[in-house]
């Protein structure tokens, strides 16, 4: 297997989100979370796995980036037992984390990144969390980058050029991108792989950078651009309910349990 250009530079974004098989619960407007496990984000492992498939086709050094609290740590040492070479950690306190939006955080990436070397940049679709797909794509705006999001192939044309499809309301569309550039990673793209026993050992000898996100906050536009006015569960799902009788008796129980329960009436 040839590597032909160590110089080349990815970067991947990444964010640790909540395991999909916990059980969320909400405590006065805010998310408990003690106790929970956490995980990269699934979008974000896609990321990982085209960085790798990348650097093993054509050669490279990988970086995996994320701002978040000091458990986010974790997030980073899976991406490097992966594949990755170096983690940098925005590490962000409880009140800062509380203080900041994705443009706040896409600020933050922004410059840490900006006199960086970077050729490509990766980052999820969305985070299962949030799921706003925001922070990537502003990121690309502040760095001025071309970016095309939800991307399922992933293809090198020549050094500077990269070739890619994407979903696009249903439809494929296929594009040609000059690098650097941004793109954020859809489902069917790959499929991510586990840490190996040996990448896991030597992950804990990859460097991790850590930067203060407070040394970062005083450089921030603060002007938020988004804001949670409230966050509560879904509605509890009601049992289903069998209708007896013949097909015209169960019309006559269907529409008057539309009319009791789901306000539908009479036109």
């Amino acid at each position: 297997m040839s590597h032909t250009n160590e110089s080349f530079h990815i970067a991947v974004l990444l964010k640790q989100t909540f395991d999909t098989e916990e059980k969320i619960a909400i405590h006065e407007g805010k998310i408990q979370d003690e106790d929970v496990k956490w995980v990269v984000n699934p979008y974000d492992e896609y990321a990982i796995e085209a960085a790798i498939q990348w650097k093993e086709q054509h050669g490279g050094h990988i970086t995996v980036y994320t701002a978040g609290p000091n458990r986010a740590g974790e997030a980073l040492r899976t991406a490097l037992a992966m594949g990755a070479d170096e983690a940098v950690h925005i590490e962000l306190e409880d009140q800062e984390l509380q203080a900041v939006d994705e443009w706040g955080i896409a600020q933050c990436l922004y410059h840490v990144l900006k006199d960086r070397q970077v050729d490509l940049l990766l980052a999820g679709n969305f985070s299962i969390d949030q799921g706003s797909s925001q922070t990537a794509i502003r990121l690309s705006t502040l760095l001025q980058w071309p970016h095309a999001g939800a991307i399922t192939k992933l293809e090198r044309v020549d050094e500077t050029t990269a070739a890619i499809e994407r979903d696009a309301e249903g439809d494929t569309e296929y594009v040609n991108v000059s690098l650097p550039a941004l793109f954020t990673c859809q489902q069917g793209l790959n499929e991510p792989r586990y840490p190996s026993l040996a990448g896991i050992m030597k992950a804990k000898k990859k460097p991790v950078t850590t930067v203060p996100a407070s040394e970062l906050l005083a450089l921030l536009d603060n002007t938020q651009k988004t804001q949670r006015e409230l966050l509560e569960l879904p509605p509890p799902r009601m049992s289903g309910q069998m209708l007896q009788g013949s097909a015209e008796e169960q019309v006559q129980q269907l529409i008057q349990a539309l009319r009791s329960s789901s306000n539908v009436f009479e036109a």
